[in-house]
């Protein structure tokens, strides 16, 4: 007894010693600033010289500030940014004044005004496999494994960012596997289970503590002997599959592919007051953001991208053949990802909206105003506040002062595969997304793709007077594709429609894609 009091003393004095040394060390690092996300969004105004921002426009259609919904309104700044013109006037005519001199200068205006810069010294990312197993998919056996990205926080100790990350690839494939990674919770899709004879021995354990801890359970117990806390998976159903697509995950791992969860808010938290947290946050070493500096979308498209560093060193994925996917918030995100990483072969982009496929300066349902509100101002740089201001040191601006737009974010990604993806209202995918808009969006961005030699949608470059083609009609001939599907705030019934033709567009019967730059 004294033998375990002296060793837990000592252990608590070393804790405490180790703490005391760590806090010492600690003081030579500013404190991180907790502000609310109102607070640091104040504070991004007044490094900006606003004093005044124009309300977001309110989804409640008998709102004094409704959203509009009229097409007859939907337009009041026809005209968009140049896409293939330099910004000296000389017209971009061949693929080596697109990479050379118009991408850089779209790239350069988004990263200021829009999503902002990744920082020069933006720690390294070291990858560890927590869980490493065989497991089953339905009736599809998978090696899984379960990863954390632990980013460098030597500079800043205060504060650590660990990357969420999944990686299922079908286990009986004979070489290296394309991918499709996805933004959403990292999760193994099922975790092996102890054998029968060692689950008997856990739950056995477990009723004796839990007994312990409350005497009371023994009769519990007793009364139903078979009963364990611990209760043993079951076999997959035997019978037919339930009416209905199989989840896009089983959909991938069918057709040969395999897929990579990654968690967005172990990268950064999806809020204005995590903004001096996460990986923003560690860079500026707890401090609030300067107006060029990133918001959460290209954030999360940054862990992507580091989440891409390691599948090109898994030797059961096929590194040129690694997709992006996301729906919403991470549709937007998915496209940013896509847009600045050229390593990326391919983009699902899921009902994305404003900030992503959607023209900002249409007026439909939500507009730039929404993204410069206290509400979502975290998912873009501190520039972008610009653009929804009233009343400032510089004036006032309104979306037709955006040098770029979402059709240039669109052809960013030329010509690697593309495919823009919506439901409909009437099943939840809202007006508010302006999938006209986002259609708008696509065609517009058309000619790059045919000056990099790959297919647009095949009707026109007429963004004016484009019509969405009717739901669950396909425009799927090229690298540049569309397609509303008559569900909801999803992108998943368009997985059946979007395996083949990824398959096809990366030829998944010859050697690897090679990298188009």
């Amino acid at each position: 007894m004294k033998k375990a009091f002296y060793l837990l003393f000592a252990f608590s004095v070393s804790s405490a010693t180790a703490q005391q040394a760590a806090t010492k060390a600690n003081t030579n690092y500013p404190a991180p600033v907790n502000f609310t996300a109102e607070q640091d969004h104040q504070h991004m105004m007044r490094q900006l010289g606003i004093k005044a921002l124009r309300p977001g426009p309110s989804g409640d259609e008998k709102s004094p500030n409704a959203a509009n919904y009229d097409e007859a309104k939907a337009n009041p700044y026809p005209n968009l940014p140049e896409l293939l013109t330099l910004k000296n006037g000389k017209k971009v005519t061949t693929p080596g004044q697109w990479w050379n001199q118009r991408r850089p200068e779209i790239v350069e205006e988004f990263e200021r005004e829009i999503f902002g810069r990744i920082p020069k010294n933006v720690p390294k990312v070291t990858w560890k496999t927590l869980v490493s197993e065989r497991e089953m998919v339905g009736w599809i056996p998978v090696n899984a494994k379960q990863l954390v990205g632990q980013v460098d926080n030597s500079q800043y100790p205060l504060l650590e960012v660990n990357i969420n990350m999944t990686v299922v690839t079908p286990a009986n494939a004979k070489g290296p596997v394309p991918v499709l990674m996805m933004f959403g919770r990292s999760a193994l899709p099922a975790p092996a289970q102890p054998p029968k004879e060692s689950l008997e021995k856990i739950n056995a354990a477990m009723k004796k503590l839990l007994v312990e801890a409350d005497p009371s359970l023994k009769a519990v117990f007793e009364q139903y002997p078979a009963y364990t806390p611990i209760a043993p998976q079951g076999p997959p159903p035997i019978g037919p599959p339930p009416a209905g697509d199989p989840p896009p995950t089983h959909q991938l791992l069918a057709a040969g592919w395999g897929y990579v969860l990654i968690e967005p808010g172990s990268i950064q938290a999806d809020n204005g007051a995590g903004l001096t947290k996460g990986i923003i946050g560690l860079v500026n070493k707890g401090q609030p953001r300067n107006p060029e500096d990133w918001g959460a979308l290209r954030a999360w498209a940054w862990g992507a991208s580091r989440g891409l560093d390691y599948l090109e060193t898994d030797p059961m994925v096929d590194a040129k053949r690694v997709g992006i996917e996301g729906v919403s918030r991470f549709g937007k995100a998915a496209l940013v990802a896509q847009a600045f990483d050229q390593r990326f072969a391919v983009g699902l982009i899921g009902s994305s909206g404003e900030g992503g496929a959607k023209l900002h300066r249409r007026n439909f349902g939500e507009a730039v105003e929404s993204l410069t509100s206290s509400y979502e101002y975290h998912w873009m740089a501190g520039n972008f506040l610009k653009y929804g201001a009233s009343e400032a040191t510089f004036g006032s601006k309104t979306a037709n002062d955006l040098p770029v737009d979402a059709h240039q974010l669109i052809a960013l990604c030329a010509p690697r595969p593309t495919f823009i993806s919506y439901g409909i209202p009437e099943q939840g995918d809202a007006k508010w997304l302006d999938q006209q808009g986002s259609y708008m969006a696509t065609v517009a961005a058309g000619p790059a793709f045919k000056l990099l030699g790959a297919r647009d949608l095949g009707v026109g470059h007429d963004y004016k007077i484009a019509k969405m083609p009717g739901v669950n009609v396909s425009l799927l001939d090229g690298e540049l594709a569309w397609r509303q599907h008559d569900g909801g705030h999803t992108d998943a019934p368009n997985f059946k429609f979007f395996i083949p033709w990824a398959d096809k567009m990366l030829k998944m019967n010859t050697e690897p894609a090679s990298s188009k730059r």
